[in-house]
């Protein structure tokens, strides 16, 4: 079986590395792959949003399965490529995946089926929302409306944060024409969990939880990033809270994205907040979130790509999906300077020391193998290095010895990933 798995980052490595355990003994592809993939799978050089030059390629190669894994492919509709080349993917098809790619969907689909959120109101021009901004309660939050690589949703906590936001994605085009609606929503607050589940239209299943820590530096401080390490499972994300979110968020999600008439298939990705009024969602996102893979995909006892086809098949109720007891912890290496300006091309030393503990990977996210074989740095976030331990706090020690066995020039990472998770056992 010839599988074709598209990006170039930690979640595609993870995603890459459980396949590769597969009974079914798939043959793997990437496209285009990183310096860690190409032990595994044969890279493919073509970048993940050229959906056409990927459909085709894939057509001609004839593979049997494609697991398209970024958020851009999705949105620009490659699943619905594939299907019309009678290839079969895991993915959403474009119209599923606005429920990403577009935050003004995902909020009125939200409010249309009672779906709880946070309050908000959209905005199409600038002179509305800035008159908006003046009144509104502080802080806000303020979103792009389409993708803006993790970095169209601003937290303002006075009104002129929220008046230059309002112009940096309306008027200066910051995040160009995702930002030309906008969304401006109140602010929430709580424990955030990130739960990640596969879906096949008509039944879900929710993966461990996650706790994912976003800024740059320790005690939540520093700019926001694409996620500097992500603990599995959330300790703050009790039975009782699963349960009420079945009833109250997933379900309803899934039954109202059939009621638009374009059902879900994939990987659907919760943002939670437990706020005072109970769980409230604060993003979807239309795959595996990243690095929140890198933590739960090697919980995974059984087999993934089984699982993947039942859900493509619409068969997700059959599927054996399980998932172990213990728990793990993701710790991000990342360049100097991430993520703001980093310099790329560092050699990269000790990630065979570091993954030599059972139950520890290393996963690639911005690296590059050189003609001489060795491995540098070609990203912000380089690697994500994981451990499963039966307790929380034992992955955690093992996450960063691991780390600490790997080195290059400006390497960054937080050192209190797990250290609020801990704090509430």
């Amino acid at each position: 079986m010839k599988v074709l798995v598209v990006g170039n980052g930690g979640r595609e490595h993870a995603l890459v590395a459980m396949l590769a355990r597969s009974p079914l003994a798939p043959t793997l592809y990437c496209a285009p792959g990183n310096g860690g993939i190409e032990a595994l799978a044969t890279c493919v050089p073509i970048p993940p949003e050229a959906v056409e030059t990927i459909a085709d390629w894939a057509q001609q190669n004839a593979m049997d399965y494609v697991v398209v894994a970024p958020d851009m492919p999705l949105c620009l509709g490659l699943c619905d490529l594939l299907a019309a080349r009678g290839i079969p993917s895991f993915g959403p098809s474009k119209a599923a995946a606005r429920i990403e790619g577009s935050k003004v969907f995902a909020k009125e689909l939200m409010r249309k089926y009672g779906i709880p959120t946070a309050a908000c109101e959209v905005f199409t021009d600038i002179a509305s929302a800035l008159r908006y901004v003046q009144s509104a309660p502080c802080p806000m939050v303020i979103k792009a409306d389409g993708l803006a690589y993790g970095k169209g949703v601003l937290i303002c906590h006075t009104r002129h944060e929220a008046e230059q936001a309002v112009r940096d994605m309306m008027e200066r085009d910051t995040f160009g024409a995702s930002g030309r609606r906008i969304v401006i929503e109140e602010f929430l607050t709580g424990p955030e969990v990130s739960v990640l589940a596969f879906a096949d239209g008509q039944t879900l299943l929710p993966m461990p939880s996650g706790m994912d820590h976003k800024r740059a530096l320790d005690d939540d401080q520093g700019r926001n990033t694409g996620g500097m390490g992500v603990i599995a499972p959330n300790p703050f994300y009790t039975q009782q809270i699963a349960q009420e979110c079945m009833q109250t968020i997933f379900m309803p999600t899934l039954r109202a994205m059939q009621a638009e008439g374009c059902p879900f298939q994939g990987c659907l990705y919760f943002g939670l907040m437990l706020t005072d009024a109970g769980a409230k969602v604060i993003e979807y996102n239309c795959r595996f979130g990243d690095p929140e893979a890198q933590a739960v995909l090697p919980l995974l006892t059984s087999d993934l790509l089984s699982i993947l086809l039942h859900v493509t098949a619409g068969t997700l109720a059959q599927a054996d999906v399980r998932f172990a007891q213990g728990a793990s912890c993701c710790v991000v290496l990342a360049s100097g300077g991430y993520p703001q300006a980093y310099e790329s091309g560092k050699p990269i030393h000790g990630i065979a020391q570091a993954q030599a503990q059972s139950d520890t990977w290393v996963f690639h996210a911005g690296t590059r193998r050189q003609a001489d074989g060795s491995l540098v740095t070609a990203g912000g976030r380089v690697l994500g290095v994981t451990a499963v331990r039966p307790t929380l706090a034992q992955a955690v020690t093992a996450a960063y010895a691991a780390a600490d066995a790997i080195a290059f020039e400006g390497r960054h990472m937080r050192r209190d990933i797990g250290a609020r998770a801990l704090g509430a056992l």
